[in-house]
């Protein structure tokens, strides 16, 4: 599956943005989706998971409360709405697919998105 990710930018700390990730190439609803993000001098890390169905989700301790995942599976995209961001948001954020239906882990998802800068001023 090929995954097209749009919506970063700057925004004010307490702003939102929302990221979408398309998809095509493979049928849609059989990946579970997630969303990482990278830091310049870290690692790669988990933010954000939902099942294929969207039945279930997941998120890192660190934006539960403030984002939230969401697909549309007619439309072939997962969305990360993301709100009250704060600095320590600022990464470049990828979305990711897994054909295991489920994961958190980075070597769970063989699909990736091109990375989109999300930058959040103090």
């Amino acid at each position: 599956v090929q995954l097209q990710a749009s919506g970063g930018g700057l925004v004010q700390a307490g702003g939102s943005l929302r990221l979408s990730c398309a998809a095509s190439g493979r049928t849609f609803t059989r990946y579970g989706m997630g969303w990482f993000r990278q830091a310049p001098g870290n690692e790669r890390e988990f933010v954000a998971a939902i099942s294929w169905s969207g039945g279930r989700t997941y998120y890192a301790d660190s934006v539960k409360g403030r984002f939230t995942i969401s697909r549309d599976n007619a439309k072939n995209t997962v969305y990360l709405q993301m709100n009250s961001l704060k600095p320590e948001d600022t990464a470049v954020y990828y979305c990711a697919a897994t054909s295991r239906g489920w994961g958190q882990d980075p070597v769970d998802f063989g699909s990736w998105g091109q990375g989109i800068q999300v930058t959040v001023s103090s």
